[in-house]
């Protein structure tokens, strides 16, 4: 009984300390382990139309739901219309985003349920990014004999990484290629702004001097830019 007794005592101390030091093993290597979670959200909001357009009730209605959401860059919008991309809702819609400078989507997200009889849905798509596990400074404090990183490396970086990426979805998805090299991206916004869609159409006068001025609603940016 006395022998099994100053067993336990003398291992008391080397539990204790390795119960101290167990946090260190969390960071083995130089990669950090506190990467950028990115989460995607789609807010829809329906409307109801008058033969296959929206009354002005309704925009008005549509333009303040994207106040109250703080439209803004990165954000996507897509009209899911049964009529088609062909709507006449569309350009209704369109120039009411294109005071937010977006533009509406090609491609529509899938909805639980389609739109009712006689109404048309907005679908606006919310990318963040953000390190919910950050700050970790759980082992602050501790010795480190092993010279393991902390358990806060790496929050620093990616925290930041992940409130400065124009398009989070690029950290999921990556781009193939560089903006600045493909025709495709480097013309899309030029693209829009002359056919005109959510700028509410463009026209072109020609003065005396021959200089030139363009109509419309203003400038154009990409609505999200992660198409490509």
């Amino acid at each position: 009984m006395f022998h099994r007794l100053s067993i336990i005592v003398l291992a008391a101390p080397a539990l204790l300390m390795a119960g101290c030091a167990g946090s260190m093993q969390d960071n083995r290597g130089l990669e950090s382990v506190h990467q950028p979670v990115v989460t995607r959200t789609d807010y829809v909001f329906d409307m109801t139309t008058d033969y296959g357009r929206p009354s002005a009730g309704e925009l008005q209605r549509l333009s303040g739901w994207l106040g109250t959401l703080r439209l803004g860059y990165g954000d996507k919008i897509a009209l899911d219309d049964p009529a088609g991309i062909n709507s006449m809702a569309r350009a209704d819609i369109a120039a009411v985003i294109g005071r937010y400078g977006l533009f509406l989507a090609d491609a529509v997200p899938i909805s639980a349920t389609p739109p009712g009889p006689g109404a048309i849905r907005i679908i606006l798509t919310r990318t963040t990014a953000s390190v919910p596990s950050c700050p970790d400074n759980h082992d602050a404090g501790t010795f480190n004999f092993n010279a393991h990183t902390s358990s806060n490396h790496g929050c620093a970086i990616n925290s930041n990484l992940a409130s400065m990426v124009a398009q989070p979805e690029d950290l999921v998805r990556g781009q193939p290629g560089g903006a600045t090299s493909d025709p495709a991206t480097g013309s899309r916004a030029i693209r829009a702004l002359r056919s005109g869609t959510g700028s509410g159409g463009t026209s072109t006068t020609s003065g005396a001097a021959g200089g030139a001025s363009a109509g419309g609603s203003g400038g154009a940016s990409s609505s999200g830019g992660g198409e490509g």
